[in-house]
């Protein structure tokens, strides 16, 4: 029973009623005086504020929130939220009221869902901790579900298989593609200098493998395969045939680049570039809706085989993991948890991810560093498992395939026949050094590049840009051998092991002092074609480091990982005979005295090779463990990984000493995407304050207020503002934060509510309380709007170091941040004001944040 004392006390010092004991008193029990006299205190002004976990608060003039009472009941049994405490507003029907309990109760339009609501407008960030908490929510009912029936039982064991069997799906379709891709891409690019008269699907390889008119020395030659020279003019000998062979070469590779752009351009224009900086950008929870679509699918995988064709200075690997991605995403439909929960679709692309990787290079281990190094935002354990098991059925199915036609899986298997000497780090470290001033020109130089693309005329006309540098490198390409081959075989020849029976003019060595029964090939001089092929080779450094600057981030797709390593692969090989033939010549000198005697075979040019396309593929995407684990997954090259890592630890320390930016963060920089990099320090001393909106001299914020507003008043809002959301506050006067609503959550229940609810009109209260108090006779019903609310939104003081709200923001993938001071709301943080305030502290234009 509560006494009058007890009550009087109550209202009178503002405290919160809290009881352990069930406690019932109608007040039909008290003298009518008593109730009486209860209900002029009740209306009294003087308002009671609870703490925060009752969420039934009302807005007054003052900063507390009022205790109602409804009926004629006071129950106190609910200790989660205090219980309406009102007058006997139980008779007459109310339009959009119920009895619950006898206490008549607003009929929430979201206890049934609304389509639309809690989904996200294309270019907007994702709220991971609601999404997270809809996952755990949705898991604990399956949970408690199954243990009603068997049905329940097997629909819990089949939400728990579905990821295995998704990433099985995944693995499946990406190796596939892949493979594929990569048939496709070598017979394409054998077209332009010949055709198989066997049958023109054989590429120049499988068409000479049948003949047995096929030497060893000139294996490249079989009377079934015909040049284009030979074909139309009849002869593969003068001038004119080589003046054929190149016109066709050109024509084809423009032919090849023409079809790319206009594609890319017609039916898919996310499918141009490499994919991984959107990638990225996606996976911290950007949306960009059709961007892993189906067409964006279908039109990526048919161009990147036609931009690789073309002999342009790219390669499929950066756009494979886009393809995988796109895999990943299209398959996540087939299943409601994927398919409804944004931070759940997010663990599947980081494991398609890995897949693209895999199946890019052969590299299943080394595709999961990737993704967890470089790529992913959100990396649990749980998807490092499904990531391993998902590139290992990729990497089987591509095996299964066997695009390479050579029963391995890697891209360039090596035999180095030589260890090496632990002197040789000197060299090593002096690739990785080139590694990283090259990567950080390069970087500087293609980013320059783009944004004069998107600055001046050349970004209106795609197509034509296209087709001038993919004629300017077919041209140039043509004449020198080591440019005219596709750039994969050209690292493959790089990274061999010259032996006995090689016919490369890498390898045409005086062999006067081998015998033709020896396995061991000693040091010794290089012949003409041997520096021939350095001159060459020079030459195509030099032609690789420009065209390359200028080909990544053209309207096609275009990887980067082939072109870096082809220019480390260059410069390691060129230094590896640079140092072979030094020890030839100076054996005696003291670096190697010792442990290279003469007719030995000390240094190992492939080996330069490698480690030099390591050191350059380093600087250029700033990755370490997975470069390592890449490249000696690539090539079998075990025991070089002391080399590989001495050279890409080297390149990230010299490339990050003249800019700190990989190529993937300078893209999304370039192209505004918010993204906030894990790997970047805040080391600023500035506080919350400095950087909240709104300022001294802005607006007041844009709030909402829980119960003092009309759908006429709400609308109006929405209209004049842009904001993604609004905080909710209990009046105007008391600023004290209730919570926060999103912009499309509000717009899409308004609009469903006129549609659903009979007398929503402009004038209806809006209500964001959990009870809502009787309506004057004759008014519009209310619509009550709690169920989108979040009730705890994330705050933080305005003293708080910014530091730690940047950890906040990127730990949590916050959407944003509000900020109080005593309990009261001062202003909000988004995820672009501090990718602004971090613009201006490094001297940058804070509006170039902005998605383009």
């Amino acid at each position: 029973m509560i006494t009058w004392d007890q009550l009087s006390m109550y209202v009178a010092t503002g405290s919160c009623w809290h009881s352990n004991q069930t406690t019932t008193t109608t007040l039909a029990e008290q003298q009518s005086s008593q109730s009486k006299s209860i209900r002029q205190i009740l209306s009294m002004d003087n308002t009671g504020y609870c703490n925060d976990s009752f969420n039934s608060i009302r807005s007054s003039t003052s900063d507390e929130d009022m205790v109602e009472i409804a009926g004629s009941t006071l129950d106190f049994s609910n200790t989660e939220d205090v219980p309406p405490l009102d007058r006997d507003y139980g008779s007459g029907d109310n339009p959009g009221m119920e009895e619950v309990n006898g206490v008549p109760k607003l009929m929430d339009l979201l206890d049934e869902p609304v389509p639309g609501v809690g989904t996200y407008e294309d270019f907007n960030t994702i709220d991971w901790v609601r999404e997270k908490s809809k996952d755990r929510d949705r898991h604990r009912e399956i949970t408690s579900k199954s243990k009603e029936s068997t049905w329940a039982l097997v629909n819990s064991v089949c939400d728990a298989f579905s990821g295995w069997l998704l990433m099985l799906l995944i693995g499946l379709m990406s190796g596939a593609l892949a493979g594929g891709i990569d048939i496709s891409a070598h017979w394409m690019t054998d077209l332009k200098e010949g055709v198989c008269l066997n049958g023109f699907w054989f590429n120049h390889e499988h068409c000479c493998w049948t003949s047995n008119e096929t030497t060893f020395q000139e294996r490249d030659k079989c009377p079934q395969w015909k040049s284009w020279a030979e074909l139309i003019i009849g002869t593969t000998e003068g001038p004119f045939a080589y003046i054929m062979n190149y016109l066709m070469y050109v024509c084809w590779a423009l032919l090849f680049s023409f079809l790319a752009v206009t594609l890319v351009r017609a039916f898919a224009p996310y499918a141009c570039g490499s994919g991984i900086p959107e990638i990225k950008t996606i996976l911290s929870g950007f949306i960009i809706r059709g961007y892993l679509g189906k067409w964006t699918l279908v039109i990526k995988t048919i161009t990147l085989v036609l931009a690789v064709s073309s002999g342009l200075s790219l390669g499929k690997e950066g756009p494979l993991v886009h393809v995988a991605c796109c895999c990943g995403n299209i398959l996540c439909h087939l299943f409601t948890k994927y398919r409804k929960n944004e931070a759940k679709r997010r663990e599947v692309l980081s494991a398609a991810a890995a897949v693209g990787v895999s199946v890019a290079f052969g590299a299943p281990i080394g595709g999961v560093l990737f993704s967890l190094e470089e790529v992913s935002y959100y990396f649990p354990l749980k998807t490092l498992w499904r990531s391993f098991f998902a590139a290992l059925v990729a990497a089987f199915t591509l095996r299964s395939i066997n695009p390479f036609g050579n029963s391995r899986l890697v891209l360039f298997y090596v035999e180095f026949h030589t260890p090496w000497h632990l002197l040789e780090l000197v060299p090593f470290i002096l690739l990785g050094i080139f590694g990283g001033i090259w990567g950080a020109f390069f970087i500087r130089a293609n980013i320059a590049w783009c944004r004069r693309r998107k600055t001046t005329w050349l970004g209106h006309y795609p197509v034509l840009e296209v087709l001038v540098v993919t004629a300017v490198t077919a041209v140039v390409a043509f004449p020198n051998s080591y440019t005219r081959t596709s750039t994969s075989e050209l690292i493959s020849e790089l990274f061999n092991d010259c032996g006995l029976l090689d016919s490369s003019k890498l390898c045409n060595y005086d062999n006067a002092n081998v015998t033709k029964s020896s396995n061991e090939l000693p040091d010794r001089p290089a012949g003409n074609d041997v520096y021939t092929a350095m001159w060459q080779l020079s030459l195509a450094l030099v032609f690789k480091m420009l065209i390359t600057v200028v080909t990544f981030g053209m309207k096609v797709p275009s990887g980067l990982f082939i072109p870096s390593m082809a220019v480390g692969a260059i410069a390691g090989r060129l230094l590896g005979i640079g140092m072979e033939q030094l020890a030839y010549y100076h054996h005696d000198w003291v670096i190697f005295r010792g442990w290279c005697s003469p007719g030995a075979d000390c240094i190992t040019p492939g080996l330069y090779a490698m480690v030099g396309a390591a050191a350059c593929l380093g600087g250029v995407t700033r990755m370490t463990v997975s470069l390592v684990v890449i490249m000696f997954e690539l090539t079998g090259g075990l025991e070089y990984i002391v080399p590989l890592m001495a050279a890409a630890m080297t390149s990230k320390w010299v490339a990050d000493a003249i800019g700190r930016e990989g190529i993937y963060e300078a893209h999304i920089r370039l192209n505004g995407y918010p993204f906030l990099e894990a790997k970047e320090e805040f080391s600023h001393k500035t506080l919350a304050m400095d950087v909240m909106r709104p300022r001294r001299s802005d607006p007041p914020l844009s709030v909402l207020t829980q119960d003092g507003m009309t759908v006429e008043d709400v609308e109006t809002m929405i209209t004049d503002t842009t904001y993604s959301g609004f905080p909710v506050v209990v009046s105007h006067e008391s600023q004290r934060l209730v919570g926060f609503v999103l912009r499309r959550d509000l717009t899409i229940s308004i609009d469903n509510a006129r549609q659903r609810q009979d007398g929503i009109v402009s004038t209806s209260r809006v209500f964001f309380t959990e009870y809502t108090p009787p309506q004057p006779p004759n008014s519009p019903p209310p619509l009550k709007l709690r169920g989108i609310m979040d009730l705890s939104p994330f705050t933080v003081t305005d003293h708080t170091a910014m530091d730690i709200v940047v950890d906040i923001f990127r730990k949590l993938g916050l959407r944003q941040c509000l900020i109080t001071h005593n309990g009261r709301l001062l202003g909000i943080i988004t995820k672009k004001d501090i990718l602004k305030h971090v613009a201006q502290i490094a001297n940058r234009d804070p509006d170039s944040i902005l998605f383009n």
